[in-house]
């Protein structure tokens, strides 16, 4: 019975919060940061051009992700916080009819009434308003909106990815620039992909062929822009 109790099972929907994060974020870098590199190597601007617009790129991008996910995880918290008031104020008022929804929602998954009200009982003597939380709501701590959490892993992820066709942009001659970006570029994001399917319990050339398609795709479309505009400009 000890050895039952102490084995504890890891699954990867539990990797799914923090994965899509940190895949988004440096996903988001590197495609907006070599897109900006190309588009405006592509419009026949000066080296230090490009790169003014690439660090440009980087921080500006990173402040973006930041603000954009802590507002909206800063919105999700709030409709957290307004539903765990509303819950405590049913258990302090209506005991029974919340012991009654829970119940309810046992039975719903398969426990016959007498032990669905039994687990309910227990559960509200343990801990009331967590019970409502996890199984009427849907909030538990894992899962809990931190908005400043998520802003600084995004901004964060977003700079790492943003880095790496900065970086090759500055370690490469002017003449080889564009074709260097692109394809070191393809290939962090092949890499990337892979991981994070591997991660998620995927496969890996699913994964890197997906991210490096739509990678691809964002590059040859804002090189193209910056070649048509550079020319008529």
């Amino acid at each position: 019975m000890a050895r039952l109790m102490s084995h504890v099972e890891r699954h990867r929907s539990e990797r799914i919060g923090w994965l899509r994060a940190a895949v988004m974020g440096a996903n988001d870098g590197i495609v907006s940061t070599a897109s900006l590199v190309l588009g405006v190597a592509g419009a026949g601007a000066a080296r230090n051009d490009v790169l003014v617009a690439g660090v440009a790129g980087l921080v500006a991008g990173a402040m973006s992700m930041a603000a954009g996910e802590y507002v909206s995880v800063s919105s999700q918290a709030d409709t957290e916080t307004a539903d765990l008031a509303r819950e405590r104020h049913e258990l302090a008022t209506d005991d029974a009819h919340e012991r009654s929804e829970l119940t309810t929602i046992y039975v719903s998954r398969g426990l016959d009434p007498a032990l669905a009200a039994q687990v309910a009982d227990q559960l509200m003597a343990h801990d009331a308003l967590g019970a409502h939380a996890r199984d009427e709501l849907g909030i538990s701590d894992l899962q809990r909106a931190r908005p400043v959490q998520a802003a600084f892993a995004s901004a964060g992820t977003f700079a790492v990815g943003a880095a790496m066709p900065l970086l090759c942009a500055v370690l490469t001659p002017s003449s080889a620039l564009a074709p260097a970006v692109t394809a070191t570029s393809l290939l962090f994001l092949a890499v990337l992909g892979g991981l994070a399917a591997r991660a998620g319990g995927a496969g890996a050339a699913t994964g890197a062929v997906r991210v490096t398609f739509w990678g691809a795709l964002a590059m040859a479309m804002t090189y193209a822009v910056g070649r048509l505009f550079g020319a008529v400009v």
